[in-house]
């Protein structure tokens, strides 16, 4: 099949609704003949370049299901094996030569080549002299707040799950692996829970209790998710323990979805098991 593509181009990073603005953009062009493509680079550029400071807001292997979901041919690239290449030298040998690129799409402040060099004026001369469309789409704002990764991450340090959620123009979720705890929860506290770990790389949300839902056999649960290192019980591993209510089945080694919906509480201390009990009787209940 040689038909050409109509690139997304960005991270992608919590498929936000500037994203989702470049997204849609690549995937009206279906209509002209063009394949809808977003390309990823993985490992992640921060993390190679060593910013271990900015954190990701959603595993590769999530994001690449909800791309899909889309609609959207995702194209990985390992980009230890680009990131050296000039702004020319990627625009020409990976976009146009590898991808076929008819049409490609990205933000305002994208930024392209070995050290971020190329920007959105470098590639429209590319384009022009090579006869590719660009698709340059403008910023996004809410709350005249522009949409950003960063934004976003600022709101979830904040356990502002709501604003997050107005800028991604979806609710913040995760997906990881159901790991055993300790199993303190369904035995002494009557709340079982599932336990998840947060991957190094991966940002974690403001430390507390959350009004969550978690999905299960295509349907979202109402649930509790406690995030921190449960300092009644003095651990220092960073962790989701989800509640889902009314459920008390076995999810070990699946990779269930939670999505924070309202931040209830900050994490503290208690001072006796059964003051723990109370508390989580409250946590359980409605807003």
């Amino acid at each position: 099949m040689n038909s050409k593509r109509s690139i997304a181009l960005g991270s992608f990073d919590g498929l936000h609704r500037g994203h989702r603005a470049v997204i849609d953009r690549a995937r009206s062009f279906a209509e002209h003949g063009c394949r809808p493509c977003v390309l990823l680079l993985e490992p992640s550029p921060a993390q190679v370049l060593g910013k271990a400071s900015v954190k990701r807001l959603m595993s590769f292997d999530y994001k690449r299901d909800e791309l899909e979901k889309l609609g959207l041919e995702v194209v990985t690239l390992d980009f230890r094996t680009v990131k050296d290449l000039s702004p020319q030298a990627f625009f020409e040998q990976i976009l146009c030569e590898r991808l076929n690129a008819g049409v490609l799409c990205c933000g305002f402040n994208y930024h392209f080549g070995a050290g971020g060099s190329g920007d959105a004026d470098d590639l429209r001369e590319l384009c022009r002299t090579s006869g590719v469309l660009l698709n340059e789409i403008e910023p996004q704002t809410v709350d005249g707040q522009l949409v950003s990764s960063t934004a976003v991450r600022q709101a979830l340090e904040q356990g502002d799950v709501e604003r997050a959620e107005r800028l991604l123009g979806h609710p913040f979720g995760y997906r990881f692996e159901v790991v055993h705890g300790d199993h303190i929860g369904g035995r002494l506290l009557n709340c079982p829970t599932i336990n998840q770990l947060f991957p190094e790389e991966m940002l974690v949300p403001k430390y507390g209790v959350y009004a969550s839902q978690t999905l299960l056999d295509g349907a979202w649960r109402r649930s509790v998710t406690n995030i921190g290192c449960r300092p009644s019980f003095e651990s220092n591993q960073q962790r989701s323990e989800t509640h889902i209510i009314g459920f008390d089945g076995d999810l070990y080694g699946q990779f269930i979805e939670v999505r924070l919906c309202r931040y209830k509480r900050g994490e503290r201390k208690f001072n006796s098991l059964e003051e723990l009990k109370q508390q989580l009787i409250l946590d359980r209940m409605p807003d």
